[in-house]
């Protein structure tokens, strides 16, 4: 594996038994409190503490927005995790994991549309083909691989569904460019580039990218419907949670984060989604999981949704009020 800019995790899926066991006691409920630990005492400055402070007294006792506090205090260091088996997590759409990354499948009538594609080939071979057959869908019908940002672990399985299935690859021009600065041995063919706002329609659904850029210069973030039965429901993916480590660049975090709000408002959107564990996002797979006919707790609702924007809002105040204190303009 080359080097990355994440901690890379190399543990085997487990299975669904032992993963509900571990989940219960609260070790994959995702980035959480009980699962991460400062790296020094010192790590939040006291300006930021101001703004870190006021978030999680927004977040209260919700499980999804005091997940998302803990995962963006500064300093915090995630846990490994284990690969969860592949799970529906609405009607159309799956979640294909090695714990803490996921890759999410859209499924529709016409095909599949893949945000993201994992860390390696070996991931796409291993985890996101035969978990989509486990699951009853076709890999041989991934007609597009949406890759939210320019970062190993959600770029490294893309070539491999392209030279396999004939998959498109989509990313932003930004991070097509960040990959050949970066990574021109190990990224994909450089393919389709995404536009702000792009509507990417197969089968009947359409995904709108909106460019989101702060984790990364080219970061993208999608909004979708999806479908719990009867019920239709319009979902967001925030497309890269680490914030940078520049004060410009956290400013333009800070941005997207206002106009992708603004966005989501307006769509209506009530379901919340996440890449990366930092949103109680494995807990609430096994729950989908378990206990079939349930409320999906991934249906959040319009105010939580807009909360954990605003959530995320604060915690990236925070990060700049950081950096303003530790001299930097």
């Amino acid at each position: 594996m080359t080097p990355s800019p994440h901690r890379e995790y190399g543990n085997p899926p487990l299975s669904r038994r032992r993963f509900a066991r571990i989940a219960s006691l609260g070790f994959a409920a995702g980035i959480g409190a009980t699962a991460l630990v400062p790296s020094s005492p010192a790590a939040a400055r006291t300006d930021g503490r101001v703004h870190f402070d006021r978030a999680a007294r927004l977040a209260g006792d919700d499980p999804v927005l005091s997940k998302l506090v803990t995962a963006l205090t500064p300093g915090v260091v995630p846990p490994e995790l284990p690969a969860p088996a592949p799970v529906k997590l609405f009607d159309d759409l799956a979640m294909l994991s090695v714990g803490f990354v996921h890759a999410m499948a859209v499924l529709t009538d016409d095909g599949i549309v893949l945000i993201d594609a994992l860390r390696s080939p070996e991931d796409a071979e291993n985890v996101i083909v035969p978990g989509l057959r486990e699951l009853g869908a076709d890999p041989e019908t991934i007609k597009y691989v949406v890759v939210t940002h320019g970062h190993y672990d959600h770029f490294g399985g893309a070539q491999y569904l392209a030279d396999r299935y004939g998959s498109r690859v989509l990313m932003s021009p930004a991070d097509w460019d960040l990959l050949e600065r970066t990574r021109p041995d190990h990224a994909p063919v450089r393919d389709l580039e995404t536009t702000d706002g792009q509507r990417l329609t197969l089968g009947g659904t359409t995904i709108r990218l909106y460019d989101t850029p702060g984790h990364t210069a080219g970061t993208v973030s999608p909004v979708f419907p999806v479908r719990a039965g009867s019920e239709s429901h319009t979902a967001m993916l925030w497309g890269g949670t680490r914030p940078p480590g520049t004060l410009t660049e956290l400013r333009t975090y800070l941005s997207s984060i206002h106009s992708f709000r603004t966005r989501i408002r307006r769509a209506g959107v009530d379901v919340e989604l996440a890449n990366h564990p930092i949103d109680d996002g494995l807990a609430r797979a096994e729950q989908v999981r378990n206990e079939p006919g349930a409320d999906n707790p991934f249906v959040i609702g319009r105010q939580r949704t807009d909360r954990f924007m605003a959530v995320l809002d604060l915690m990236l105040r925070g990060w700049i009020a950081d950096a303003r204190d530790g001299g930097e303009e």
